[in-house]
């Protein structure tokens, strides 16, 4: 027997339920239904699910667990504890990215620091996400499936004011409207005090969007700003040399030694001892990581195999690069990826499914793939991105 409370019907998850159950060559049957009578009020749903063996059943509660299935008789959740560092015990519970409750004590407590493919550990009455990496000999690790209930995100209530939400991936989604209603949710972030980051790859400064990213980071709409280290090597390079990639933003011209203008950035701000001491001497005076110096929002660079330099600011321990990116994101409401699979692809893969994600691409199978990398959330607009920031921009001054 389970159990599952929430938007059921209109957020399409009893369908999934029952799909699921007839996929593992299960049988289903419905116990009890109470459907919300009004549009705030959940519905519930009383399942008896029955499978042809015990491994089968395992494997069907596993996927139901994800949909918000809870065993009727659901005891305290199993621990085991921690023999070495970084070693989880074999049968270790791998969590997703929606809200999680363990059973402990008798209690139903909620895990903190949500986000996908962790353990579960649990201590004093309290219980968290942790990353394999992270786990300590002597912590207490949730194991199997029992004691363990997942509750999806619900279709947005709001449908009217968020609709496209809800609407996926499409090149054919008009962008002036898509912009609109980006900015709308920027506007509610901003209102309920939850934190706006900006994950950002250098086609940013490619396509002429910099200096709009920079009036909104100004206006105080962002409050960090994720990326590589290309993203700020070209944002510098066109503050200091008015090229990007060695073109000129000005005309599109190829400036003539341009090659070498990204490397001449780079020099610039090892002179100056890096990029905060750069804007605080006058060297640099402009550009996306000027205005969070000078506004005070916190960015974070992290290295890759094929960077040049790279700036001094760059983090090239990539498990470092890692918890600065999550901190950063602790609080998030809100989150535009702005022309970066790589690093889109990773700050999904942290942030707990309630925190909206707008990824926005020229490519379509970039923001297809954020999604299908297990950010459910993400809504992606597939439009250049200097043009959605000059329109954004536009929207959030007026």
């Amino acid at each position: 027997m389970v159990e599952a409370e929430g938007h059921l019907i209109d957020s399409h998850i009893m369908e999934q339920i029952f799909d699921t159950v007839v996929e593992f060559e299960g049988r289903f049957e419905v116990e009890r239904f109470h459907i919300g009578r009004t549009n705030s009020e959940p519905s519930h749903l009383r399942l008896r699910i029955e499978s042809p063996s015990v491994a089968a059943m395992d494997k069907m509660l596993g996927q139901l667990l994800g949909l918000g299935c809870t065993p009727v008789d659901a005891n305290d959740a199993a621990l085991e504890t921690v023999d070495r560092d970084c070693c989880a015990p074999e049968e270790f519970y791998s969590t997703t990215n929606h809200r999680t409750m363990v059973r402990h004590a008798g209690e139903w407590i909620t895990v903190e620091h949500q986000r996908m493919d962790a353990m579960v550990v649990v201590r004093d009455g309290r219980a968290w996400c942790r990353r394999l990496r992270d786990l300590r000999a002597g912590d207490q690790v949730v194991v199997g499936m029992r004691g363990i209930r997942v509750i999806p995100e619900s279709k947005e209530r709001d449908r009217l004011h968020f609709a496209f939400m809800s609407n996926g991936v499409s090149s054919e989604r008009q962008v002036e409207t898509a912009v609109r209603q980006t900015a709308a949710l920027v506007k509610h972030s901003r209102e309920q005090k939850q934190r706006i980051v900006v994950v950002a790859g250098p086609v940013v400064v490619h396509t002429g969007g910099a200096r709009h990213l920079a009036a909104l980071i100004r206006a105080r709409y962002v409050d960090a700003v994720l990326g590589g280290n290309a993203v700020a090597v070209h944002d510098i390079e066109n503050s200091l040399l008015g090229t990007s990639l060695g073109v000129r933003q000005a005309d599109g011209r190829q400036e003539e030694h341009g090659h070498r203008n990204h490397m001449r950035a780079i020099n610039a701000i090892y002179h100056a001892g890096g990029i905060r001491q750069a804007v605080e001497s006058g060297r640099l005076t402009g550009g996306i990581f000027y205005e969070c110096v000078k506004a005070g929002a916190p960015f974070v660079l992290a290295g890759s195999l094929r960077d040049d330099g790279p700036l001094p600011d760059t983090i090239t321990d990539m498990n470092k690069a890692q918890d600065a990116y999550a901190e950063q994101l602790r609080g998030a409401g809100l989150v535009l990826c702005l022309g970066s699979m790589l690093h889109s692809i990773a700050t999904g893969n942290m942030l707990p499914s309630w925190v909206k994600l707008v990824c926005v691409d020229i490519n379509p199978a970039v923001v297809t793939k954020v999604s299908d990398r297990g950010t459910g959330q993400a809504v992606g607009i597939v439009t250049d991105v200097g043009l959605f920031l000059e329109l954004l921009s536009r929207h959030l001054e007026q």
